[in-house]
């Protein structure tokens, strides 16, 4: 009976709301911010790039990390899109897959820049006088190139495990994206090898991550409260802030995602907290960093010049 069934070569994507008179609205609110954040990050890397007074660590890192909030924002809007026209509410298998690929690649390497990120603030406040020697600029294009690469090996791993599932009961997948635990759902092959591979790569990899930034933060914590002089405190607090803010809204989205909305949440708070991760944290993170940044406010004036 299973092999008489039909093959599913086409998925259905629900989206955010089947409400008509919302499409063209919500439409046109996705569009600003997609707009924004192509601008700001793209924006961000090209003023790195173009500023010779920041190509230094803490900004190639800063780079890095808006060119994966660029790929992440970019691997599912075009798509969201589509379905707001109502040009086409399907989406391929092979589309599917690339999509999540795409959007596991940069999510995975933003876990591991942010890391990076947070070592490059330890380096520079508790061993400042190594600085230079530590965070060279040769370690730094490893440390880029590491994070990368591991985005890469994560996404494909779990892309090529995606290849030895079939689709025939169900083409309907309830999000906007093709989210791979909902492609879990539908399968008509058993996913529980994908299933137990995912669950050990996400603890894993967001653990880890986590936990090393807080290392990271602790002792830039002491370091800090070590320091007689106010105005190093103030600096190093000020270098810090942006940093911590964006790790925060990282990881608090993914606790929510994975906790909370496998406790019973509903598909709706499921859908927002996705949409918080893929399409309003990579709107958010160049403007965190760049507000109350005077290094990267005095590059922009001097570009406007």
């Amino acid at each position: 009976m299973e092999a008489n069934r039909t093959q599913v070569t086409t998925f259905l994507l629900t989206g955010i709301t089947d409400r008509p008179d919302l499409q063209i609205p919500l439409f046109l609110l996705f569009l600003g911010i997609y707009v924004t954040t192509m601008v700001g990050n793209l924006g961000l890397i090209f003023l790195i790039w173009k500023d010779p007074q920041l190509h230094i660590p803490m900004y190639l890192f800063l780079g890095s990390l808006a060119f994966a909030d660029a790929c992440t924002s970019s691997s599912v809007t075009p798509k969201m899109f589509m379905k707001f026209l109502t040009v086409s509410d399907f989406i391929t298998v092979a589309e599917c897959f690339t999509q999540f690929y795409f959007f596991c690649f940069s999510a995975t390497t933003e876990c591991f820049l942010l890391v990076v990120m947070a070592y490059d603030r330890y380096v520079a406040i508790c061993n400042p006088l190594l600085y230079v020697v530590v965070m060279s600029k040769r370690r730094c294009t490893q440390l880029i190139s590491v994070a990368y690469l591991i985005g890469y090996l994560h996404a494909f791993i779990h892309v090529g495990l995606l290849f030895r599932l079939t689709f025939c009961s169900s083409n309907i997948i309830e999000d906007f994206y093709c989210e791979i635990s909902l492609l879990y759902t539908i399968s008509c092959t058993d996913p529980s090898v994908n299933a137990l591979v995912l669950f050990i790569f996400a603890v894993t990899i967001q653990v880890s991550t986590f936990v090393s930034i807080v290392v990271s933060y602790v002792r830039v914590l002491f370091a800090i409260l070590k320091s007689k002089s106010e105005k190093g405190r103030s600096k190093a607090f000020s270098t810090c802030s942006a940093h911590l803010f964006s790790v925060c809204l990282f990881y608090g989205t993914l606790f929510f995602i994975y906790v909370l909305s496998g406790s019973g949440t509903g598909k709706f708070q499921d859908k927002m907290s996705s949409l918080f991760y893929t399409i309003v944290i990579p709107l958010l993170n160049p403007f965190i960093y760049s507000l109350r940044n005077k290094e990267v406010l005095g590059a922009l004036t001097k570009l406007i010049k």
